[in-house]
């Protein structure tokens, strides 16, 4: 009887050694093939992570000859709204952004991968390469800007709840993420609309920021709060900026596939352009290598 099982478990190991070098490859090929895309996705957040703490430095800090202390709340975010707005929509339109889709959040990332517009490891990478640029974005700012950013008058630009508290940050966060991803899908999925889909988000941005910034510093992105964080030492409401957004659009993304259904999402860029795709694509571009599977099983298949 020993004999028997010992041929079983030879097979097992066998087979569990052939499962792990298959898993070895399947990475490896996304990483030879996609690490443009993750490496832009970090250089993408980072960006708006500098552009973030130089434009809030100069209209928040006291030493700042555009202090806005004067002007009412309402009015004094409307400055820091465009700028950001207007950041995010030349990311999303730059030859970068047009690359990588310009996620620049973990959020928006693992929506896609619901949507099976991404594969496993692909949204893996992805989303370490987010929270990689939203570190490496805020340090660079902090460096290049002296020291300014760590002012409690700008503390980073981390994202904490307003005084209203924690439940009305969590909810706002939510409502907001849920209406960024229903947004995207609805005009990223209609040919017409598409090439504004940017615009789009970034006008959100601007609004969001502009009128729902007091109740929860307005995040919508657990890797842009997580490099402020980091450096602030305030990960007490951290749980709010990752919680929120990912129930916000992954709801807003589980909505959209019960109304229109998967067949409607036909990519996971927020702009296309020219270039390569590494989604399961539908807008005709030049693909470039597929996307990185989910399973070992769909590559040795």
């Amino acid at each position: 009887m020993s004999a028997p099982r010992a041929g079983f478990t030879d097979a097992a190991v066998k087979h569990a050694r052939k499962q792990d070098i298959q898993a070895d490859v399947v990475v490896l090929r996304a990483i030879r093939s996609h690490w443009p895309e993750y490496v832009i996705e970090a250089f993408c957040l980072a960006s708006f992570m500098l552009s973030a703490a130089a434009f809030a430095t100069a209209l928040q800090h006291p030493a700042s000859p555009w202090l806005l202390q004067t002007m009412p709340a309402f009015l004094s975010r409307l400055p820091m709204g465009a700028a950001m707005g207007l950041t995010a929509i030349a990311i999303i339109y730059s030859p970068f952004g047009r690359r990588s889709g310009a996620h620049m959040n973990p959020a928006l990332t693992l929506a896609f991968l619901r949507l099976g517009k991404i594969g496993g490891i692909d949204a893996f990478f992805y989303v370490l390469a987010q929270f990689s640029g939203g570190v490496s974005g805020i340090v660079v700012a902090t460096w290049l800007l002296r020291g300014l950013p760590a002012d409690p008058s700008v503390n980073y630009v981390a994202t904490m709840p307003g005084p209203d508290g924690a439940a009305i940050a969590f909810a706002a966060e939510a409502l907001i993420s849920f209406g960024l991803m229903t947004a995207v899908l609805h005009w990223s999925n209609r040919p017409r609309l598409a090439p504004y889909t940017g615009m789009l988000a970034g006008g959100l941005v601007m609004a969001y920021i502009t009128v729902e910034a007091p109740l929860s510093g307005m995040s919508m992105n657990p890797a842009r709060s997580f490099g402020p964080a980091l450096l602030a030492g305030s990960f007490e409401s951290f749980w709010i900026y990752v919680a929120a957004p990912l129930m916000g659009m992954l709801a807003a993304a589980e909505l959209y596939v019960r109304r229109r259904g998967l067949a409607h999402v036909l990519c996971a860029k927020l702009h296309h352009g020219d270039g390569p795709c590494i989604f399961d694509c539908q807008f005709g571009v030049p693909k470039g290598p597929p996307m990185a599977s989910r399973s070992v099983t769909e590559v040795s298949a």
